[in-house]
């Protein structure tokens, strides 16, 4: 699986690409055909300013999740765990 991030109006530091990469690799446990991972973090104005958008390809489809929060540290966790429940409910249909 290729794990690609993007950051955004800023310069991700090497513990945050790190923890991103843990995170995200772990939801290949959920799902063998996943190709690439794409992450992109970004800033934004409001309040809870850090954005984590992640985008599995997976045969045939495009899953896409986007979490906000006040660290991306936060987001990234609930971004991967959703994309977690998402990838298992594709796998389902699959299957069906």
């Amino acid at each position: 699986m290729d794990i690609k991030i993007k950051s955004l109006k800023f310069d991700a530091d090497q513990k945050l690409i790190a923890f991103v990469e843990k995170k995200v690799s772990k939801l290949e446990k959920f799902f063998d055909g996943l190709e690439t991972v794409e992450v992109v973090l970004s800033l934004l104005q409001e309040p809870d300013n850090k954005k984590v958008k992640i985008m599995t390809h997976v045969p045939g489809q495009e899953l896409v999740i986007e979490r906000n929060a006040k660290t991306f540290e936060d987001a990234v966790t609930e971004a991967a765990d959703a994309m977690k429940e998402k990838i298992t409910r594709f796998k389902e249909k699959l299957e069906a």
